[in-house]
């Protein structure tokens, strides 16, 4: 069976390592026809109803969401988890189409599951974030703009990664339709020293200010630690059990 070239007008996928002499090698690389897929993408399809936030502490990563699913102008379900564990010591958060995100999720634990595999080594979040751009330039898995937050031998990290697939490391970053709502709470209230308590403390206060707002946000709050200890989520549907 022939392997795809990059000017393949099927559009079949090429291999993650940009090569075609070894379809089963692990490394890490870019689609060669990411730009041409990005360009594709309209303001439309990067519009997403939720609110996700981000912060990076010095003892580990905090990733909160709300907790309600949109249909238009219908509150589909109101016991949403946004964020889900992707890697030992890794999560990430979900903002857009549902479909995709769990799509997207399920294809990231089997390549995390295989790159340990063949390397007998925890994949680093800077490779994980390659990994997830390169998923979502693929045009594969519109649209979905997660939150990766994680933390490996170099420390905590936070990724804010964009549906057309830019990667950037972020001390906290948001996503969704309530974006500016919990974005003007983080900017007066973050600080690289907080503490994991009080960054769980400001992330809430976060989502709560976005889902006073926006519609397509609410139902509770998804929070999420990750420490090097793991990945611990809880869901909370009345605020005060997190402020």
């Amino acid at each position: 069976m022939r392997t795809p070239m990059s000017d393949d007008p099927s559009g079949r996928l090429d291999p993650l390592n940009g090569e075609h002499s070894d379809v089963f090698s692990p490394e890490l690389g870019e689609f060669s026809n990411a730009e041409q897929r990005a360009e594709q993408m309209s303001d439309k399809e990067t519009k997403t109803g939720t609110t996700t936030v981000g912060l990076k502490t010095s003892e580990g990563v905090v990733l909160a969401t709300d907790m309600r699913a949109s249909m238009g102008h219908m509150v589909s379900s109101k016991n949403v988890q946004k964020v889900e564990e992707i890697h030992p010591t890794g999560a990430l958060t979900i903002a857009g189409s549902v479909s995709a995100a769990q799509s997207l999720i399920s294809s990231i634990r089997a390549e995390v599951r295989l790159y340990e595999a063949r390397r007998s080594e925890d994949m680093s979040m800077q490779a994980l974030s390659t990994l997830l751009g390169n998923f979502l330039r693929s045009g594969a898995f519109f649209i979905v703009q997660p939150i990766l937050g994680g933390v490996d031998e170099e420390g905590p990290h936070i990724y804010s990664i964009d549906p057309a697939g830019s990667i950037l490391e972020e001390e906290y970053t948001v996503t969704g339709s309530g974006s500016q709502y919990a974005l003007g709470v983080l900017e007066q209230e973050y600080s690289g020293d907080l503490s994991i308590d009080e960054a769980k403390t400001v992330s809430a206060r976060a989502i709560k200010s976005a889902v006073e707002r926006d519609l397509a946000s609410g139902n509770g709050i998804n929070v999420c630690v990750v420490t090097e200890e793991g990945v611990e989520i809880s869901q909370h549907k009345d605020f005060a059990e997190v402020l």
